[in-house]
This record gives structure tokens, sequence and C-alpha cells, in this order.
């Protein structure tokens, strides 16, 4: 591609390509905003993972054909992503397929057992979040929370206003 010298043909290929990958991701965070990593949904989730991933192919393309390739298929989930989160707002049966609801793990102090089993998480893994946030008794724990994202968040001490956990399964 570069040079007949296939090491140096490597690594100029490796420098330049991945410059020019990220230069193309970042020009399009610049125009679909900051939104585009923001891990909201699981589809934002999975589009940060993809862009990685697309990101390491282009990079190491042999051909032109292949990195404009990879440039395409970064610019076209920028697009499915932009088109996805505007049928989001605008549809509740598009927000309710492709978005789960959070659920909560915990509340008032006490363990949901049920809810913990169904989404695989284990008390050690609760009590080592609630520790990360800094909850030094159980009973000032008003809820926890698995967010759509993966997420936990922890709603401790003073009371908490309903508007936080009205969407939460």
């Amino acid at each position: 591609m570069f040079v007949d010298n296939s090491f140096m043909d490597a690594v100029l290929r490796g420098t330049v390509l991945s410059a020019v990958g990220l230069t193309w991701i970042v020009f399009l965070v610049r125009i679909v905003g900051l939104s585009s990593f923001s891990k909201m949904t699981n589809f934002d989730f999975v589009m940060t993972i993809a862009m990685g991933s697309l990101l390491a192919t282009s990079s190491q393309s042999e051909t032109w054909l292949a990195f404009a390739q990879s440039l395409a298929a970064i610019a076209t989930l920028f697009a499915v992503q932009v088109i996805l989160a505007k049928a989001r707002l605008r549809w509740p049966r598009v927000r309710r397929t492709l978005q789960n609801r959070p659920v909560l793990l915990m509340r008032d102090g006490h363990f949901l057992e049920h809810e913990m089993r169904a989404q695989r998480v284990s008390r050690g893994d609760l009590l080592e979040k609630l520790r990360g946030a800094n909850v030094s008794d159980l009973s000032t724990v008003k809820a926890v929370v698995l967010e759509t994202t993966g997420d936990v968040s922890v709603l401790h001490g003073d009371p908490v206003s309903e508007a936080l956990v009205s969407n939460v399964a």
C-alpha cells in the first residue's frame, strides 16, 4: 500500500490508517453529537464496541478498498444510530423494542432476591457496588437499580424522589 518493504509497509499502514480512521470517527461524532458514545441505551453500548472493532479492522486493511469499506461501515453505524434514536423518541413501540427497562435490585434496605436471580446478580456483586457507593448501613439504601447499560445506581441517604424510580421494572 505504501512501500515495498513489508515490515515498513505494515508499520506505516497501522499508523496512517489508524490515525485516519480515528479522525473519521471524531469527525462523525462532531456531526452526530456526543450522545453517540453515551451508553444511554443498549444500542449505544454496542455502538461503542463496534466502533472499536471497526477502527481495528480499518487499521489492518491491506487494500484501499477494504479501508474504504471500514470507513463506510463506521459511517453507516452512526447513521443507523441517529435513525434509531429519532425513532425511539417518536414511537413508544420502537422505544420498548430497542431499550430494556432498568430493574430494581434492592428497595428500602431489602434485597429483591427474585429480581437479582432473574438478572443474574449475586448478593456479593451487589454488596461490592454498595461498598463502592460508600454505603455503611443497608437500612439507608433506598434503591439499587440495574440500569439499561449494565451500570448499577445506588440511591441512599435522604428520601428518594419517586420520579427517580418511576420507570424501573
